[in-house]
């Protein structure tokens, strides 16, 4: 298992060290087959080019290396680390998201019941204090409070591709895959 607060708390000055945020923490798939996944954005473009994950993830990877050499497991077992942007229909996982965000369109899902719902489609509306606020085509206006939220992301719609600035890709086509004993090499 890996401490996703604890990994989070380690890669947050990482990130912003390069000046970027961190947007989500997450650990996926199961067996051998599992995936550290960190999010992160340049607050200027909402995004990450590739060189930029690049350099997120060696500097994640040269961390995590560095506590594990003093004895600390961070994350048990195999698993992959994947560096990436948010994309266009990104996850909402910080209040600032839910208020940057308004009046486009999201998915919400809770941790318990609200109303009989637990999972709401619609435009969001924002977010006050705790309170996050979604305009549910089935419920109407419904609001929940953050802490209830399992998980949020946007829906790909056109009225959001027009609000996103274009994604670079540049360095996309200079990507090398390595495998498994280039890396052990490396």
């Amino acid at each position: 298992m890996a401490d996703l607060a604890r990994l989070t708390e380690l890669f947050e000055p990482l990130a912003a060290a390069q000046g970027f945020e961190l947007v989500r923490v997450k650990m996926t798939g199961s067996g051998d087959e599992r995936t550290l996944q960190i999010m992160a954005e340049d607050p200027a473009t909402g995004q990450l080019v590739v060189d930029q994950c690049a350099a997120l993830s060696r500097a994640i990877s040269d961390r995590i290396d560095e506590i594990e050499e003093g004895g600390e497991e961070l994350v048990e077992g195999a698993y992959n680390l994947e560096v990436s942007s948010p994309g266009i229909d990104r996850p909402l996982t910080r209040p600032k998201d839910f208020a940057n965000w308004a009046g486009h369109e999201a998915k919400i899902a809770l941790s318990e019941k609200i109303d009989g719902h637990r999972k709401f489609v619609g435009e969001l509306v924002g977010i006050d204090g705790d309170v996050v606020t979604i305009e549910d085509k089935q419920a109407g206006a419904v609001a929940v409070p953050l802490s209830k939220v399992h998980s949020a992301q946007l829906v790909y719609t056109d009225k959001l591709v027009a609000a996103t600035q274009p994604l670079d890709i540049a360095g996309v086509e200079d990507i090398e895959e390595l495998n498994e004993e280039e890396e052990a090499n490396t």
